[in-house]
């Protein structure tokens, strides 16, 4: 494909970071326009549920959080991600020439070093997640072949680094889909959770007073209810990475009206899969039982509440889910950065490609990046879930500065609304600034050592962006605000170094 079309061809790249979906499948479906309202709502669905939801009830328990802490970090995601899918919707409608998606709205907004950062942080969360399914597949795998343990042993990284290397070579050869991949993805994440929350609902598995026993008191008594629901703000966010492309599939649809209807009705369908999930699960078992289930928690509780045939279901969705969805993401990861550097954010190095039109230099980086976490892995307590949490962290920059540069749009460019995008303006600056808020909250919720560690995540990226600048002829680091975002990088970066070496914190 022409290098000239890339950039178009991948606007809807976003929207399969959650699931690694088939790219290609669906632009090609993206000339068509052939969606109605309904088949709109359930892509959507689809491409938003991810792995996330396997886990979710034994992720949320682990923090120690009460039912009430539970439920009030849904409330409060519920709306902020809602602003989030509002303000990306619109984005899409008042700047479609902005082809570089989630990180050129930073650059467009704020400059070409936050627009570098905003492009790293989405790559590095994307690759993360890599790291992280191969701890939840292999966690799942394990309770049909125990070798594999909790997803994070020798085995394990063995097994995680030969699947990731088969889908380099695939994706290196032009192999960028297989046959009935995303059929067999949505019919293994889907069906499995249906039939858990029937099992629950209609099988008279769901105890009331289990669930009020929960609501009152969570795995650590004695907790303040605040860091309750910092502690489960990280999950909540985790399951919905990808709402930032939902938006992407609007081409698809039959009529455009349709569009915003079916991105808030899949918005408030997906919330609800993972609302049912989440509460149904804590009339099924104590929060303390819940903290303690490996992964995937979800399987635990179905294990519980019906019987092995439940873990079965749950264990084997999870397995054909993640073994399609992470070839998938070998795709992803590689062309995010790739699209970067052909719009000349990354340097000239990472555009390159072999006789096949593959990303070939990104292909590589990526997945040596990758395998370094999976080691990492093997060498500490680190699991499923402190990728996941590395890995939402790092998209909260690009959901941050996109949620500002709209909210800057609404004050500086009202004009640009007219005749695009429908709604009052001040309803679309509230979703703006609420955008804001959520973002700059989800920041503090991940807590202090979190944004240390992911400072040493970033700071590699200032050497990618200072030699692109050079390579380009172009000057760098030329505002007062890039020289304080190095800075602050920096030493945040150099206190995390000093703060591993004297034991403060471990990974």
């Amino acid at each position: 494909m022409a290098n000239s079309t890339r950039s178009e061809l991948y606007a809807a790249e976003d929207a399969k970071i959650a699931q690694g979906e088939d790219i290609y499948e669906a632009e090609a479906e993206t000339s068509h326009g052939n969606l109605g309202i309904f088949r709109l709502v359930t892509t959507v669905i689809t491409l938003i549920v991810g792995g996330g939801v396997w886990s979710l009830a034994g992720d949320q328990a682990a923090g120690g959080a009460s039912g009430a802490a539970i439920l009030t970090s849904w409330g409060i995601s519920a709306i902020g991600v809602f602003c989030l899918v509002m303000l990306f919707f619109a984005l899409s409608r008042i700047k479609p020439q902005l082809k570089g998606g989630i990180y050129s709205y930073a650059s467009a907004g704020f400059g070409d070093f936050l627009g570098f950062n905003s492009a790293w942080g989405y790559w590095i969360s994307a690759l993360l997640c890599t790291v992280s399914f191969s701890a939840l597949l292999f966690g799942a795998l394990s309770y049909f072949f125990p070798v594999f343990g909790n997803g994070n042993n020798l085995p394990s990284i063995i097994g995680a680094s030969l699947l990731i290397w088969f889908y380099v070579f695939l994706v290196s050869r032009g192999v960028r889909e297989v046959t009935g991949i995303n059929a067999v993805i949505t019919i293994s994440k889907i069906v499995p959770i249906f039939v858990a929350i029937m099992a629950i609902i209609f099988l008279n598995n769901f105890d009331p007073a289990i669930f009020m026993a929960n609501m009152a008191e969570g795995a650590e008594p004695g907790m303040p209810f605040m860091d309750q629901v910092n502690n489960t703000m990280m999950v909540t966010i985790w399951v919905f990475i990808g709402i930032e492309g939902a938006v992407a599939i609007s081409g698809r649809a039959k009529h455009q009206s349709d569009v915003g209807k079916a991105t808030i009705i899949a918005f408030i369908c997906v919330l609800a899969i993972y609302l049912m999930v989440s509460t149904l699960s804590m009339g099924v078992m104590p929060l303390a039982d819940l903290a303690e289930l490996p992964n995937p928690a979800l399987a635990g509780v179905m294990e519980y509440a019906v019987g092995e045939w439940g873990a079965i279901l749950i264990n084997a969705g999870v397995v054909l889910s993640l073994v399609g969805a992470m070839l998938g993401y070998t795709v992803l990861s590689a062309e995010s950065p790739f699209e970067a550097a052909q719009e000349g954010v990354f340097t000239k190095s990472f555009a390159k490609v072999n006789k096949k039109g593959a990303p070939i230099v990104t292909l590589i980086v990526t997945n040596i990046i990758i395998e370094i976490f999976l080691i990492i892995m093997l060498f500490s307590d680190s699991t499923y879930q402190f990728f996941y949490r590395l890995s939402a962290g790092m998209i909260l920059l690009p959901y941050l500065l996109s949620a500002a540069y709209f909210a800057k749009i609404t004050v500086t460019e009202p004009e640009a609304f007219a005749g695009k995008i429908g709604g009052n303006l001040i309803l679309w600056r509230i979703f703006g600034v609420l955008g804001v808020i959520y973002g700059a909250f989800l920041a503090w919720a991940s807590g202090f050592e979190a944004l240390m560690i992911m400072s040493l995540l970033y700071a590699p990226g200032i050497l990618v962006y200072i030699k692109g600048k050079k390579e380009r002829n172009e000057p760098y680091l030329r505002t007062v605000v890039d020289k304080v975002v190095v800075a602050i990088i920096l030493i945040a970066a150099i206190t995390s170094v000093i703060m591993f070496a004297t034991g403060a914190f471990v990974a």
